[in-house]
């Protein structure tokens, strides 16, 4: 036993010499392996790569800010007619889409006890304009002219029995008739003095009181006899129900025979000859703009945008959205848009003759808001630069700050460039061109 674990040491001491030399040899050719490889690569890398964009000069000239919002189509004007009586409908004069004007009879109702009412109130009237005619071109005139005879009677007798009385107290005083005499011509005087007073006092109350009062109650009795024939007719009047705008009816709810009820719509007539497209924008947008702005509305299934104007600009936010309703003028006189259809809406504001601007497609927006575009460098790399941005229309911005008109700015191809890259300056690619060898893939 003692034999065998010597062998077995003696062995052991033999070969871990040799594991330790292959152990080297082994990392020695790893490290001499990897030294070859990082050269081989060193010596295959590529250059970075050329982008192919798009770029141009800041162009100078006119550019005009466009306002765009969602709005939709109204009226010109719109009246929702309703009978003020309920009657059954005797006639009706129109269709739905009919033209018609304003005045014109669209609908009858049934009238006939209306008829009679009028008819029953107009004999009262012209009964009181006789009643009236009489009191004041007969009985007045002529009682008052019968008071006046009497005052004038009156003083007849009252200035006879003056004279009778003053020759009678000469008379007495020479002693030719009796005191008898005197005392009844003096009676007399002071009836005759008292029949005048009446007849003058009457005279006075004519004039003042009782013309007055007869012209008054004949002026009144014709006035209410008037007052009943004019509601009569009116009543009559609202069994024909007219237009009051010039328009087309675009709704009729009621067939003859049927009841129209009083207040219910039975009509309804629109002016579509212009229309109005309403919508809301911001209060900052809306003072910006003025009556008479240049429009354009986009209406669907129309290829061309129709011309408007800026008609209205509300004085006052709308409580609820905090925004200034507008309202653009859109003429139709060829009928060819129809009320309620939804219209994207560009209005024209602020306007500049030469600006300096460039494609919106070049303005890149970075997290923070702020605005850049990317420049061709002298050594033909990418430099991003900060701008600062004024009108856009949509297809151009105004650069107010941050470029020169020497700067060419890279247009399209910009998106994900890093600052730096190689660019050169050429056409886009043409995307939509079939590939190679695809042509027959449909045969």
């Amino acid at each position: 036993m003692t034999n065998l674990r010597s062998t077995i040491s003696a062995n052991r001491n033999r070969t871990q010499p040799r594991m330790a030399v292959t152990a080297c040899r082994l990392l020695a050719g790893a490290v001499a392996f990897s030294m070859l490889l990082l050269s081989g690569c060193k010596k295959d890398a590529a250059p970075l790569p050329t982008v192919t964009v798009q770029a141009e000069h800041p162009e100078q000239g006119p550019i005009a800010e466009h306002i765009i919002a969602d709005a939709i189509l109204a009226p010109l004007a719109q009246a929702a007619i309703a009978p003020k009586i309920s009657a059954p409908v005797k006639k009706f004069y129109v269709q739905r889409g009919s033209r018609v004007k304003e005045g014109e009879l669209l609908v009858t109702l049934e009238n006939g006890d209306l008829a009679a009412a009028a008819q029953d109130n107009k004999g009262s009237y012209m009964a009181a304009e006789a009643a009236y005619a009489t009191a004041t071109r007969a009985q007045v005139p002529e009682d008052t002219q019968k008071a006046e005879l009497d005052v004038a009677q009156a003083k007849a007798n009252l200035d006879l029995n003056l004279s009778i009385v003053k020759g009678r107290k000469q008379l007495f005083a020479e002693g030719a008739i009796p005191g008898r005499d005197l005392d009844t011509a003096q009676a007399a005087l002071v009836q005759t003095q008292a029949a005048y007073d009446t007849a003058a006092k009457h005279l006075e109350l004519m004039h003042n009181v009782s013309r007055e009062a007869a012209l008054k109650a004949a002026q009144g009795q014709l006035a209410s006899a008037e007052g009943k024939y004019k509601g009569a007719n009116a009543q009559l009047s609202y069994s024909e129900i007219r237009s009051p705008i010039d328009g087309v009816v675009t709704d009729r709810s009621l067939f003859a025979g049927e009841t129209a009820a009083a207040g219910a719509p039975l009509l309804t007539v629109m002016d579509t000859s212009a229309l109005l497209a309403k919508t809301h924008v911001a209060q900052n947008v809306a003072q910006r703009m003025k009556l008479g702005d240049d429009a354009s509305v986009r209406v669907p299934g129309v290829a061309d945008p129709v011309p408007a104007k800026v008609s209205l600009i509300s004085p006052a936010l709308d409580p609820g959205s905090t925004t200034v309703e507008v309202w653009l003028r859109i003429e139709n006189k060829a009928g060819a848009l129809k009320v309620g259809t939804p219209v994207k809406v560009s209005i024209t504001g602020r306007t500049l003759a030469e600006a300096w601007k460039v494609p919106a497609s070049s303005i890149l927006t970075a997290q923070d808001g702020s605005k850049s575009v990317m420049v061709v460098g002298t050594d033909s790399s990418a430099h991003r630069k900060p701008v600062t941005l004024g009108i856009e229309d949509g297809d151009d911005v105004q650069i107010t700050g941050g470029l020169s008109p020497t700067d060419v700015v890279i247009t399209g191809g910009a998106y994900g460039l890093d600052d730096g890259a190689k660019v050169a300056v050429g056409p886009a690619a043409d995307d939509d061109k079939p590939a190679a060898g695809k042509g027959g893939e449909d045969n």
